[in-house]
């Protein structure tokens, strides 16, 4: 089939969309699909043999697109939308596949030709608007009721996590709702800087609590500091947060030292994609203490596969991929998380069987290879009728 994929975010870039958004153009292509990928006109070049990339031209002075809702990213929707149009009168696409508020620009594109529509659901869009900006709180009856349109007028819907799926199932036909979570990177790619040795950052021994990920609010970078305060003198651990930028790395180093606790924590900044294993396999303890949220975090995934032991803060966001049997599940106040830490660092023998039941489950559910039988099982419910009959598998569960 011809696909034209609409990816409204800067591509090549090292975070999640971007990464799922390569991965499933690089097996769609494999699987003889010709693709015309158009995303924003900043990112990296990459080329996926069988796909075209194509950018968009947005005009002088919209540069660093930020992760999120926008002025800047509205900008740049709208210039998708005219470089959408432009191709799709040009062309005969099977195939319109559209990661998260592009799938509108599907449907306007559909007064032009026929074609069937892709829904990569990423989020929950109207509940994302509303955490954001409380204010929009009251839009969210008719932000709802627009999203409801675009499921029902999909022809399938590519769901991120389980409660993504729960909401479009419960607003289309089941059969057109496919799971389809990100995967755990396998870190393939060659190092482009100087590995460090994360225990060689501190003075005095002790385990090592390792995050990785953005150092945005919801992220719970406060909580986890307070976590690390609030542990006994006898019971330490060192601490290592790779990510953010400049600004909030100086910030969370200032609070670290205000807080008495600076010389057991460490803020690395942004690390290269490719070195991620080479980090994660240091770690006796990998830290995901965000505070709210229903996306799955990518970095999740790698963190399963990693074999180490994880704790998170007990939310959808998390409990819907991670279990009591392969995670410590903490709830989301510091002095749980506290709690958790302390356990874990008691308790090797705990982390090992955490870690090796994670990994586990990640090879079973979490691989490149589980990624690209779903999908390809998805897309096989659009290709024609003998193969909705082979392949129709609506909403596979996580577990």
């Amino acid at each position: 089939m011809r696909i034209l994929f609409l990816a409204p975010h800067p591509f090549f870039a090292e975070r999640g969309t971007p990464i799922a958004v390569r991965q499933a153009v690089t097996v769609l292509c494999k699987h003889g699909h010709e693709i015309d990928l158009l995303t924003y006109h900043e990112g990296e070049d990459i080329e996926i043999p069988g796909a075209r990339l194509i950018r968009i031209r947005p005009g002088p002075g919209i540069r660093n697109v930020p992760i999120g809702f926008s002025l800047r990213k509205l900008v740049c929707d709208a210039w998708m939308a005219l470089a959408a149009f432009r191709l799709v009168r040009r062309h005969d696409y099977d195939v319109v596949h559209a990661v998260e508020e592009a799938v509108f620009i599907g449907l306007m594109c559909r007064t032009l030709r026929r074609f069937k529509l892709v829904y990569d659901m990423d989020s929950l869009m109207p509940d994302q608007i509303a955490e954001k900006w409380p204010w929009a709180r009251s839009l969210l009856p008719p932000l709802r009721w627009f999203e409801g349109q675009a499921i029902r007028r999909s022809d399938l819907v590519l769901a991120v996590c389980q409660a993504v799926a729960d909401r479009a199932a419960s607003t289309t036909a089941p059969s057109r709702v496919h799971l389809l979570p990100d995967m755990a990177f396998d870190g393939e790619g060659t190092e482009t800087g100087e590995i460090e040795a994360l225990r060689g950052l501190f003075r005095a021994e002790a385990p090592l609590a390792l995050y990785v990920g953005n150092l945005e609010h919801y992220q719970g970078i406060d909580l986890m500091l307070e976590a690390v305060a609030q542990l006994p003198p006898e019971k330490p651990c060192n601490l290592v947060v790779i990510g953010g930028g400049e600004g909030a790395t100086r910030h969370y180093s200032e609070k670290a030292s205000e807080m008495r606790i600076g010389e057991r924590v460490r803020f690395l900044g942004h690390r290269p994609l490719s070195m991620l294993g080479h980090y994660l396999e240091q770690a006796d303890i990998l830290c995901s203490p965000r505070l709210r949220g229903v996306n799955t975090p990518m970095k999740i995934y790698s963190y399963m596969a990693s074999g180490r032991a994880v704790l998170a803060t007990d939310i959808p966001s998390h409990s819907q991929v991670l279990d009591p049997g392969c995670a410590l599940l903490a709830p989301a106040t510091p002095s749980a998380f506290a709690t958790g830490l302390a356990r874990l660092l008691d308790d090797p023998e705990l982390r090992e069987t955490l870690g090796r039941s994670a990994a586990g489950k990640a090879a079973r559910l979490y691989s490149a290879s589980a990624f690209a039988d779903r999908l390809t099982r998805a897309y096989a419910t659009i290709a024609g009728p003998e193969a909705v009959q082979d392949e129709m598998c609506p909403c596979p569960p996580t577990g």
